[in-house]
């Protein structure tokens, strides 16, 4: 393997056995892993028995981590970065690094493997051909309903992610901001209670005011007609 390598390593969303071959074999040879969440991490490892030093590098510390990963990669050793779950450079601090190693001119090279998005997109019965994904939604209801309002008009599909907290509240406030429109409703992909919710919003929202919202959610989200 060659050294000062910077590795971005799609890891499970929920599957363990959805990992690839090459990014087990990348993280069995690389002098350290970059770990968003490093409880998460350590379950690939430990089920796929690879011992490696894990350095915590996430939203919260990406400045300080950041240095320290990119003087290892100066220095000639390999570094993994991986994600709490799926592809990094994801809606997460991933992205940081990348943008830093890029600027030192450190080869950076992606590992690829699942990511929630696409997952959801492909079986939500929805256009696939044309489509935009916007990450977590904003937690504030004022800009919530700015966001829904800006993208009202927009005819691509549109796919996002939400927690389990905030879930009835997104939904009520799509169905005021963007009509009543086919919607599929992800929770838990490719986990053992995985379940696909396919209808129109107004449907979703009286799904979950009867069945409290439990896990991660991708929402996809049919086009303006």
């Amino acid at each position: 393997m060659a050294d000062g390598i910077l590795y971005l390593v799609g890891t499970p969303i929920g599957n363990l056995e959805d990992i690839t071959l090459r990014a087990l074999n990348v993280l069995k040879e690389v002098d350290v892993i970059a770990a968003e969440d490093t409880r998460e991490t350590l379950k690939i490892l430990s089920h796929y028995e690879i011992k490696k030093r894990i350095i915590a590098f996430n939203e919260y510390n990406k400045i300080k981590s950041a240095q320290q990963l990119i003087q290892m990669l100066i220095e000639g050793k390999s570094v993994a970065i991986t994600c709490d779950r799926g592809t990094p450079g994801i809606s997460d601090a991933g992205v940081f690094l990348v943008k830093k190693a890029i600027e030192k001119g450190i080869n950076t090279v992606s590992i690829p493997g699942p990511t929630a998005l696409i997952t959801a997109l492909v079986v939500s019965g929805l256009d696939t051909d044309s489509f935009i994904f916007e990450g977590f939604l904003p937690r504030k209801d004022s800009k919530l309903r700015k966001f829904f309002d800006s993208v009202k008009e927009e005819q691509r599909t549109l796919v996002f992610y939400e927690s389990p907290y905030r879930v009835k509240r997104t939904l009520k406030e799509m169905l005021e901001g963007l009509g009543d429109r086919n919607i599929a409703v992800c929770r838990e992909m490719t986990k053992k209670f995985e379940e696909i919710l396919r209808c129109k919003t107004s449907q979703a929202v009286m799904h979950f005011e009867e069945n409290e919202p439990v896990g991660e959610f991708t929402i996809v989200v049919e086009g303006a007609k």
